[in-house]
């Protein structure tokens, strides 16, 4: 594991605690345990316990607690399912973690304007189930089974990137706590407006540095007529992301693009119980009218059998492809379950497609050199990939060895004028690349967060260093 950046932290100040309980009682938590799982995450870093824990139940009790932590000068993490990777909800400074996951309200459904409000703590796996019998569906789609307000906070995206965007496409406008303790609404919910500064865009991947997100309305999509998912083995990593990239520059308007290389393959086939090639593959899937996704499905298989892709293998079944899906949401867990006992870092960049074979095919090569097992999984219709790493704990030379690796990768998807992060977002792992990337761009940021939050309660030390 590896120890988080700290900044050192202040005891809490003398009648903190008894204010906090005046406000929400017994859903104040002080206890070793639950502020453990509170300071960790799916990430390499050592845990960082917050002093204290509580459950938030509205946003006027969110901005009660706010207005406490300010006048006390006590830091203030926002906590959703803590499924972050790059340390986003780590309490470095201590301070007073808010969980939000029990406001989990849908609070409204607009069907015929495509829309929905919800609380913060909403996971994504339950509000689509709530939406099926209306026909409706919200399309972002990461990993875990994450909170609403969490991936807004990170400006998420997921398998279904290519076709619907991220996060920053589906949100429509927010409810936020600010600094100062007041309730905000940053739009409403008409689909386009130009009345005054961004506000919604402002907040979404802030990692609740600049206000706490407690509502969040979402555009939603129809549930297409026809779904196929289809699997393509491939002769060569460089065949299969040449497929995508073509699929892309035709205009096909593929749903979902995932790319597992032959380790990854490897590992999803025994952890999954799947039966395919151990070689790099590429997982589809098509929506649309029945006639459309059978066009859909004959273009992308004509490309890939130009680029030495094997069978194209396809299906409409529902449990088929909910199988497949479920496999690929499992390829972080299946690759460090190669290693008993493997510490996970699992990092991501994304770079223009034009660049992305020359991108996974170099960083390919690099892994082929090293001495720590690792796979490659990625939504690469964006430009999107991630490395896995299982990393033994027990030896702080692999640690070493995955730093320098990563550092190679992000250099060059930043040569290919790509970005250090394509989802995960920056948190306290990828300041330094923030820095690289943007340049003086992060003293406008620092500004902001001054202006916003002048005594750097929210959040601090992430994104960047004030």
């Amino acid at each position: 594991m590896t120890a988080p950046v700290s900044f050192g932290r202040k005891p809490l100040p003398s009648g903190f605690i008894d204010d906090v309980r005046a406000v929400a009682g017994e859903r104040l938590q002080l206890g070793e345990a639950i502020r453990l799982q509170h300071g960790s995450s799916e990430t390499h870093y050592d845990p960082v316990l917050p002093d204290a824990v509580v459950f938030a139940h509205s946003t006027e009790e969110v901005a009660a607690l706010v207005r406490l932590c300010v006048a006390h000068d006590v830091p203030i993490i926002p906590f959703g399912a803590g499924t972050s990777l790059e340390g986003n909800t780590t309490p470095i400074h201590g301070g007073l973690t808010i969980d939000l996951g029990e406001m989990n309200a849908i609070l409204a459904v607009n069907q015929e304007d495509f829309d929905c409000t919800v609380q913060a703590g909403v996971r994504r796996e339950q509000l689509n189930e709530y939406l099926r019998d209306q026909g409706l569906f919200f399309p972002i789609d990461p990993g875990a089974n994450a909170t609403i307000g969490g991936m807004a906070s990170t400006r998420a995206s997921g398998t279904n990137a290519v076709r619907y965007g991220t996060m920053r496409e589906a949100v429509l406008s927010l409810q936020v706590v600010t600094p100062d303790g007041r309730i905000i609404r940053t739009a409403r919910r008409a689909r386009k407006s130009a009345a005054g500064y961004d506000l919604t865009r402002l907040m979404i991947g802030a990692e609740g540095t600049l206000g706490i997100i407690t509502e969040i309305t979402l555009r939603l999509h129809g549930i297409p007529e026809a779904i196929s998912s289809a699997v393509c083995s491939f002769d060569t990593l460089k065949g299969a992301v040449d497929t995508v990239v073509q699929s892309i520059q035709l205009a096909v308007p593929v749903a979902r693009i995932e790319i597992l290389d032959d380790s990854q393959m490897r590992a999803s086939n025994v952890y999954s119980k799947l039966n395919y090639p151990e070689t790099t593959t590429l997982f589809f899937e098509f929506h649309g009218s029945e006639r459309y996704v059978q066009e859909q499905v004959e273009t992308v298989r004509e490309l890939a059998g130009q680029n030495g892709g094997g069978a194209f293998l396809w299906s409409n079944l529902p449990e088929e492809r909910s199988k497949l899906w479920k496999a690929r949401h499992e390829a972080y867990y299946a690759a460090i379950a190669q290693r008993p006992g493997a510490v996970g870092w699992t990092t991501d960049v994304c770079v223009p497609i034009s660049r992305l074979a020359q991108c996974i095919v170099e960083t390919k090569h690099d892994l082929a050199g090293s001495s720590v097992p690792s796979t490659i999984v990625g939504h690469v219709g964006d430009g999107n990939f991630h490395v896995i790493f299982a990393i033994d704990p027990g030896r702080p030379e692999e640690m070493t060895q995955v730093e320098a690796i990563n550092e190679r990768l992000i250099t060059r998807a930043l040569a290919m004028d790509g970005t250090c992060t394509g989802e995960h977002g920056i948190g306290i792992g990828k300041q330094r690349h923030l820095a690289d990337e943007l340049g003086d761009a992060i003293d406008m940021m620092r500004l902001i967060k001054r202006t916003i939050d002048p005594k750097n309660l929210f959040n601090p030390g992430k994104i960047f260093q004030l």
